[in-house]
């Protein structure tokens, strides 16, 4: 009987012990290394520092006080069991391994993002260091990383530290003199951009100097269409300066309230590739002229992709530099013309920044912009909780859901729902108005589905991006996006441990979706209907149904069908739906048809047309006033990572990953997608019919689940050994995975 007893107790402890916090913090100093096993000093220690998601945080000032600390695990150490960060007040000190300000002491956690600081309070305008080093999988110690400076004290509302900006000095690809006294100049890309201009003038006289978007001809359209952009300005040049740069005057649109202002620093910036100079009285080489355009902090060996489709690989490229060109502003804005941020936009312009280059400041930021200016429309909304959700999904962190959880409950609109759980926008009041940040409550939020509606401009020749959207009190695509936000703040509510308010947010997403397939469904026609009291059914009600996962099975088929009939009749913002709703229902073949279409209404007519930008339209015909330069309409930057190769976060921060590929006809393809952890690299080759391999290669401190689409009848190997699709997918270690997918009897 005693034994008994004695097994009770033991279990009790043991159940105690692991119910305990994953993070055991052990102090130690520079002198106990003997205490632990150091067989591994040698092991390449940690690399790639940030603090904040800062990567170079000596030139910024952070705004945190408890800022996070982040590295990233070398590829001989596969997991982290252990890290020990110091803080010191001088270099001399780090260099001594002396954290006088922090010793984090030996904590056992795999963490390797999102640590928080936990040491002495810090003093503004004074210059910290900080290294950091692990112990490995194997229970080695690393040596120390490398140190990084920084400060911390700066006065602003937000939690989130800006990123600083970097300019690019581009020299010409083509470089032309037209005439005795003029140039033609090509800079390859569009760039917001001035320019640097080396002039040795004889005499006092004026340039005249044009640049633009778009040609004409062979010459720079100086009367584009809708806001393309276009400038001419006089250089007044004498011979006691010989640089000078663009005296460029500021769009009005651009001095509103509402826009967003360069930095004072800043010359006046436009978005141009072509350059023109007239009356040159003194010869021009090619390297006197430099396009200075300006960015967020970026890192171009962060992401890469190539495939056997020349179209898609030039559709990737130009959306992947897209990401970039735009991020001129600091926060996520809607292309030159406004230069206001708007939520949806900013969203799509988020997933392509994450799958790009592991930036997540810029993208905290503009979250936290929207917390106090928000925008009309009511699924822009319903988007602030979806820019949320990725951060955490991509970051791990927490910090701004904790910090915005109650206000973010209101944009999610669960106040204006009736007994069945559908929410209606005419249902908002002032007080509900001023809860969601707008400073004039008399402000009315409007449903909008896509833009621009029919007739835009006045223009009855416009159709408009809305495949003929019925607008209904009761709107489809208005309780999708709500049913995603429920489910949303569900995840939110149980990660920050509010267990009841979680249960009602995943019952509210519950009964929104029953209400949806019950009230929203014309069974006759095998579609969703636009809304509740019509019979008109848009591939929008259809598409964003399949994207958030609404439809049943019995239902995916017909709806698939209709979604499938319709084409790409949506704008460049909705393309971003479509190609999740036709990813999420395995139709890799259809979505890439799309996204490398020839016609008028996709990505490479963009590119055919002349833009090394993405368009806010599909054409300049499809919305009048459309501009060259806007981010949302660069959907396949991460269309490609996130779908096409499936590559997704499955747990917050990526310390699991899911890779679900659907290459279709592709006969190749390698993908480089950065995350917190490190880069994913990918590689996949067709070899026939009955055989396809895929090289997969996790960072350290990450696991996969590889998932084989349509899995009947297909044989799998992993490095070598066979492998049982039973369980649905594969799990895949730090280092380089081979799979091989085909016939192995």
């Amino acid at each position: 009987m005693n034994k008994y007893i004695l097994f009770f107790y033991v279990f009790i402890i043991c159940s105690i012990a692991l119910s305990c916090r994953s993070q055991q913090v052990i102090n130690i100093n520079p002198t106990d290394d003997q205490r632990f096993d150091t067989t591994g000093s040698d092991v390449v220690p940690p690399t790639n520092l940030s603090i904040e998601y800062i990567r170079e945080p000596s030139v910024i000032i952070l705004m945190d006080t408890q800022p996070e600390f982040a590295w990233i695990v070398s590829k001989e150490s596969v997991f982290q069991s252990a890290y020990q960060i110091l803080v010191a007040s001088s270099q001399e000190n780090i260099d001594k391994d002396n954290g006088d300000i922090w010793d984090s002491g030996q904590v056992r956690s795999n963490e390797s993002s999102n640590v928080e600081y936990d040491g002495k309070s810090f003093q503004k305008e004074r210059r910290y260091h900080w290294k950091v080093r692990i112990w490995d999988e194997a229970n080695r110690l690393t040596k120390y990383s490398e140190s990084q400076s920084f400060q911390v004290g700066g006065d602003s509302k937000m939690i989130t530290t800006a990123n600083f900006f970097q300019t690019d000095r581009i020299q010409p690809v083509n470089f032309q003199q037209v005439s005795k006294d003029a140039y033609f100049v090509d800079f390859g890309k569009a760039a917001f951009a001035n320019m640097e201009l080396v002039y040795h003038a004889k005499t006092p006289d004026t340039l005249t100097v044009r640049v633009g978007e778009q040609l004409s001809g062979n010459e720079i359209n100086r009367d584009p269409d809708g806001h393309i952009r276009y400038a001419e300005v006089k250089i007044p040049v004498t011979p006691n300066q010989t640089r000078y740069q663009l005296p460029l005057i500021p769009d009005y649109r651009h001095l509103r309230p509402a826009a967003i202002a360069l930095p004072d620093s800043f010359p006046v910036l436009i978005p141009y590739r072509y350059l023109e100079i007239e009356n040159a009285q003194a010869d021009i080489e090619q390297s006197n002229l430099t396009q200075i355009a300006y960015h967020v902090y970026w890192e171009d060996t962060q992401s890469s992709f190539e495939s056997s489709n020349d179209i898609l690989n030039q559709v990737w490229e130009m959306c992947r530099y897209t990401i970039k060109a735009t991020t001129f502003a600091g926060l996520y804005v809607d292309g030159d013309r406004e230069r206001i941020p708007y939520e949806a936009d900013a969203y799509l312009n988020q997933l392509s920044h994450y799958t790009t280059d592991k930036e997540y400041a810029i993208a905290r930021q503009t979250i936290e912009y929207f917390m106090e200016f928000p925008t009309w429309p009511t699924e822009w909304q319903q988007h602030v909780a979806l820019m949320f959700y990725a951060d955490y999904q991509y970051t791990g962190n927490t910090e701004l859901i904790e910090k915005y959880y109650e206000p973010l409950k209101h944009k999610t609109l669960f106040e204006l729902r009736r007994e069945d759980g559908l929410i209606s926008s005419t249902k908002v009041t002032p007080e509900f108005m001023k809860k969601l940040g707008f400073k004039n409550p008399k402000t009315k939020l409007k449903d909008i589905v896509d833009w621009p509606p029919a007739g835009w401009g006045g223009d009855p020749e416009v159709l408009g991006e809305r495949d003929g959207f019925i607008f209904m009190p009761y709107s489809t695509v208005i309780n999708c996006l709500f049913y995603q936000n429920m489910k949303i703040m569900a995840e939110f509510a149980d990660a920050l441990g509010k267990t009841e308010e979680a249960i009602e947010f995943e019952l509210m997403a519950l009964q929104a979706k029953k209400s949806i397939n019950e009230k929203l469904y014309d069974k006759s026609k095998g579609a969703y209907i636009d809304g509740e009291g019509t019979d008109h059914s848009s591939l929008h009600a259809n598409m964003m149904a399949f994207a958030f996962d609404i439809v049943p099975k019995e239902y995916r088929q017909s709806v698939l069908d209709f979604i499938k009939s319709r084409g790409m009749a949506c704008s460049v913002y909705g393309s971003q739906y479509l190609m999740e709703a036709l990813y999420n229902a395995n139709e890799g073949d259809y979505a890439l048809e799309l996204m490398t279409a020839e016609h008028d209404r996709g990505w490479y007519n963009m590119i055919k047309i002349g833009s090394t930008i993405a368009l806010e339209a599909w054409d300049m015909k499809y919305k009048s006033n459309a501009d060259w330069n806007h981010a949302w309409g660069a959907a396949p930057a991460n269309i490609i990572p996130r779908y096409m190769w499936g590559i997704q976060p499955k747990t917050a921060g990526f310390g699991v990953a899911k890779i679900k590929p659907q290459m279709s006809d592709l006969k190749h393809s390698k993908i480089e997608v950065p995350t917190i952890k490190g880069i994913i690299k990918g590689e996949y080759k067709f070899i026939n019919n009955r055989q396809q391999t895929y090289i997969i290669e996790l960072p350290a401190n990450m696991v996969a689940e590889f998932e084989v689409v349509n899995p009947e009848g297909k044989q799998v190997k992993l490095n070598g050994k066979k492998v049982s699709l039973a369980f649905g997918a594969i799990r895949l270690m730090p280092g380089v995975n081979e799979i091989e997918m085909g016939n192995f009897l």
